[in-house]
């Protein structure tokens, strides 16, 4: 998986806290984000990436799934750049 970020839909879940899985600040973050959305957000990057229907390891039960892009930094720049493109909507 060289190259690629797992990003799951509670890193940006404003219902959430930050042990409950929120990777963002609350006032950055937004309400029920879909695996669609994110996808949708790393495509106005120029991101490639593909949704998959796992689960995050602390949110099994929701089967809220997870998508994989393809990116070569950080995973916390990665996901910063997502969220501003989800709260631009």
């Amino acid at each position: 998986m060289e190259g690629e970020k797992i990003i799951y839909p509670c890193y940006f879940n404003e219902g959430l806290t930050r042990n409950e899985g929120r990777r963002i600040k609350k006032t950055s973050a937004v309400k029920n984000p879909s695996t669609r959305s994110i996808l949708t957000a790393a495509k106005k990057l120029g991101l490639e990436g593909v949704v998959e229907q796992k689960s995050h390891p602390g949110h099994w039960v929701s089967n809220e799934g997870r998508v994989l892009i393809k990116y070569d930094k950080s995973k916390e720049i990665l996901i910063q750049q997502i969220a501003e493109k989800l709260a631009d909507k």
